[in-house]
């Protein structure tokens, strides 16, 4: 069941979109208390959507209100989550 190359590469998928909604919760607590925290990276954002995270970035962008004024996310993200429907189904068809 889990064995299977597709249902791997599903679960994968999820985890990192999971993964990616929540560094973006955890992005947005940090921009609000502001004290010298380290804040994420828009670059590492960037790298989590190009690696299947594009969906997670996407719902927690706007369940979040985070980078929702920013230009290249208004434009990149809703790229990524084509390229990475794409990727995902020619290594589905495989």
């Amino acid at each position: 069941m889990i064995s299977n190359p597709q249902n791997i590469l599903l679960i994968a998928f999820a985890a990192v979109n999971v993964l990616a909604f929540f560094i973006l919760a955890y992005d947005k607590r940090k921009a609000r208390l502001s004290h010298g925290h380290r804040r994420t990276p828009e670059g590492f954002i960037f790298f989590l959507a190009a690696a299947f995270g594009s969906i997670g970035v996407y719902l927690g962008m706007h369940a979040f209100r985070h980078k929702t004024r920013k230009w290249y996310f208004q434009i990149g993200i809703p790229l990524l989550i084509l390229q990475n429907i794409a990727t995902i189904y020619l290594i589905s068809i495989l």
